[in-house]
């Protein structure tokens, strides 16, 4: 009998093609255990702007399928970068859509924020995912500064400091979980 894998639902912040971001989501994704199956959240740009007056019983579709795919997941994994000391207004906009939800409630959420200096943002995301009710805590969160100089083009960890932190994030992260 086959064991079922442990879903995660990985959101990239950023809207950059190839960001750093969505590099560091797949390096972690390559480094959990095989209990694990990521998915990789790309679309962060394509849902509409948020309105309270479309976030009724029959949100538009997209919001249906992105409230879907975070309820359907086991856990959630957020790498985000920092834009003008806060959080990217895309990723601010699918976090506004899932505030009338209990979908992040309780639920394991692993965050990073990898940017220039990423300190303003961090403490953005960390303030409102506390809110949409996220389990996170000191283990499953890290603040990757100066992120450009330490992953190369080809998404490899270029720092040993970098290197550790995240596998220390990865082990504490499955740990919630194995």
């Amino acid at each position: 009998m086959p064991s079922t894998k442990i879903k995660i639902l990985a959101i990239t912040g950023s809207t950059r093609n190839n960001s750093s971001n969505f590099k560091i989501l797949q390096y972690i994704s390559n480094h959990l255990k095989a209990e694990f199956e990521v998915a990789i959240f790309e679309n962060i740009a394509t849902l509409p702007h948020f309105n309270p007056d479309l976030d009724t019983e029959n949100p538009p579709q997209e919001i249906i399928s992105f409230r879907n795919k975070i309820e359907q997941s086991d856990g959630v994994l957020i790498c985000t970068p920092e834009y003008v000391f806060s959080l990217p207004g895309s990723l601010k906009n699918a976090f506004e859509w899932c505030v009338s939800t209990t979908i992040f409630s309780n639920k394991m959420t692993g965050l990073i924020t990898a940017s220039a200096s990423g300190e303003m943002g961090h403490e953005q995301l960390l303030l409102i995912m506390t809110t949409l009710g996220a389990k996170f805590d000191d283990k499953t969160q890290l603040l990757i500064q100066g992120v450009r100089g330490k992953i190369n083009v080809d998404g490899e960890i270029i720092g040993e400091e970098t290197k550790h932190a995240l596998q220390n994030f990865i082990k504490n992260f499955e740990n919630h979980f194995l």
